[in-house]
């Protein structure tokens, strides 16, 4: 054993106690301990238009289950309780051709989405706004800009899930 030995033995113990004690590793430490499942109750909606809640939470499960560690469950006793209310939504034309028909139509939905743990303290609360455009003379339809525009909020939501958001 040569004469540095006992300073790279003691130099690795004081990174080893300093540095490494709060340094977590693995997908599940992104996510906030002590939360195994999630209760989603059906979103509530200010629009006119049916089934954009339904949509909306059916879209939330779906990548709450398939993106994060969590369990969605239907029960209001939980690990933690998702809450979303759709604000708005809008369709607009975007361009029209030469007889004022809509060429272009733009969709946008926003909503406000609430996440507590059961102790009621605020994981998180995020509003989404988003928007897409959609072609009626190519065969697009509303339904399909809707479901576009749903699915890309829900793919939002499930992502701020992880730590780093909340």
């Amino acid at each position: 054993m040569n004469g540095r030995s006992p300073s790279i033995i003691a130099l690795l113990a004081v990174v080893a106690l300093t540095g490494c004690g709060s340094y977590h590793v693995g997908p599940n430490e992104l996510f906030p301990p002590g939360i195994r499942t999630v209760y989603v109750p059906l979103f509530e909606s200010d629009s006119y238009r049916r089934n954009l809640g339904l949509w909306l939470t059916e879209a939330v499960v779906k990548q709450i289950e398939s993106q994060t560690p969590f369990k969605v469950v239907p029960s209001p006793t939980a690990d933690s309780v998702l809450t979303g209310r759709i604000l708005l939504d809008r369709k607009q034309t975007v361009a029209e051709n030469a007889n004022d028909e809509p060429r272009l139509i733009g969709h946008s939905i926003a909503a406000v989405v609430s996440w507590y743990a059961r102790d009621g303290r605020l994981l998180y609360q995020r509003r989404f706004d988003l928007g897409a455009e959609f072609l009626p003379e190519s065969g697009q339809s509303l339904t399909t800009a809707q479901q576009e525009v749903l699915e890309r909020i829900a793919r939002e939501i499930a992502g701020r899930m992880e730590r780093a958001d909340w």
